[in-house]
């Protein structure tokens, strides 16, 4: 298994959970902005602004520094790549998943006589007869006329 801080994870994908967060960072991965222009494309007050890169910055995926009134944002690349190794892991177990499913699939394909037959509609399909079907079905009850159901 990759070793990765569980805590540190945890915070990276909760920021990651929000789209506006996102694409914050994807703003970064352009070039280092600030805080004004981070919030520009988004219609939000500037606290709201600061609570998104707050909680950027403290799963550690981006770096704040001030010049001045102003506060420079940086993108932090590390948190980003044990999330994608976390994912890696993972992909690498489903796909081995899948690629047993298509093997046990493979195996017990049909012929495609059988596939054809079926894709048919079902009024054209050929009807089976055997012991099975003709013993299921559902045999007229017996009984007789409905009797008092009230007792006086």
């Amino acid at each position: 298994m990759v070793k990765y801080s569980i805590r540190s994870l945890n915070r990276t994908f909760a920021a990651l959970s929000d789209p506006t967060r996102r694409a914050m960072l994807a703003r970064l991965a352009r070039g280092p902005a600030s805080i004004s222009e981070l919030g520009e494309p988004f219609r939000m007050s500037l606290p709201a602004v600061m609570k998104h890169v707050s909680v950027l910055a403290e799963a550690r995926l981006v770096e704040r520094r001030k010049q001045g009134r102003v506060q420079r944002c940086t993108l932090a690349a590390k948190p980003l790549s044990e999330a994608v190794r976390w994912i890696e892991y993972f992909h690498k177990f489903w796909e081995e998943q899948f690629d047993s499913l298509e093997r046990y699939l493979n195996l017990t394909e049909t012929s495609e006589e059988d596939t054809e037959k079926w894709k048919q509609p079902k009024a054209m399909r050929p009807r089976r007869s055997s012991a099975l079907s003709a013993s299921s079905r559902r045999r007229a009850r017996k009984s007789s006329a409905p009797g008092r159901t009230r007792k006086r």
